[in-house]
């Protein structure tokens, strides 16, 4: 109640507060490195990993160190991993789902990996979009790539980002934990469908340098926690 209350009171300075946050927030881009390839040794198995610019690893300057390298660095020493990075700055759950549809049907991933919602969150995405992009993402994964498991990363808290002045970064902080909330929802009704709370330390060490994006630290966590997240499934599936 008192967020739709503050949602109108405080429309104004909100709007202020975000052209501000957008003009002064440096523009990192999304690090240098392979997007594709094969990793590892051990059984097989095949990774996608989706979603925005945190997917894509803005905040570090190099694959490696980025979402996609770290979980690489924990599944390689037991899996030999066929993996692709298909994740662009500014995407929205609505975007990636057009890129679903629109991928070659012949590609096939035991496991998809996704990371989006902060430009949801940013955006105004409805709930009901939201809920109803994540049910067809879900299905679409399975249904067009053969995806066993799809992995949705929980969304940062963004309530604690230092880069979003107060009160706007408690408005979008509440409104992150709302798209978590239904996320989770959603992985419920879904067959082969996980939502996976990760750890995201807010501490100026875990930060990029625009205090927006993770670094390399908290890079290598979040990968890490994905990838023994996955390790147990397909432990446990095999």
């Amino acid at each position: 109640m008192f967020y739709h209350l503050a949602t109108v009171l405080l429309a104004v300075l909100f709007f202020a507060q975000g052209k501000y946050v957008r003009r002064v927030t440096p523009k990192l881009p999304e690090p240098e490195g392979l997007r594709k390839g094969i990793y590892g040794n051990g059984s097989p198995t095949s990774l996608l990993i989706m979603g925005d610019s945190s997917a894509a690893g803005v905040g570090v300057e190099l694959q490696q160190y980025a979402l996609a390298g770290s979980m690489l660095n924990a599944l390689g020493s037991h899996y030999q991993v066929a993996w692709e990075l298909m994740a662009k700055t500014g995407d929205t759950s609505t975007q990636l789902l057009e890129k679903i549809q629109q991928l070659d049907t012949h590609q096939h991933y035991e496991t998809v990996v996704i990371s989006i919602g902060v430009n949801d969150v940013t955006g105004l995405t409805s709930s009901a979009k939201w809920t109803h992009n994540l049910g067809l993402i879900a299905a679409a994964l399975q249904k067009k790539l053969g995806a066993k498991r799809v992995l949705f990363s929980s969304l940062p808290p963004m309530h604690l980002f230092p880069a979003l002045p107060q009160p706007l970064r408690w408005w979008l902080g509440t409104r992150a934990k709302h798209l978590n909330a239904l996320a989770q929802d959603v992985c419920h009704s879904q067959p082969h469908c996980h939502f996976i709370s990760a750890p995201f330390p807010i501490d100026q060490r875990f930060i990029a340098t625009d205090g927006f994006h993770p670094g390399a630290l908290a890079y290598q966590l979040w990968g890490e926690y994905l990838a023994r997240v996955l390790q147990e499934q397909l432990t446990k599936h095999n």
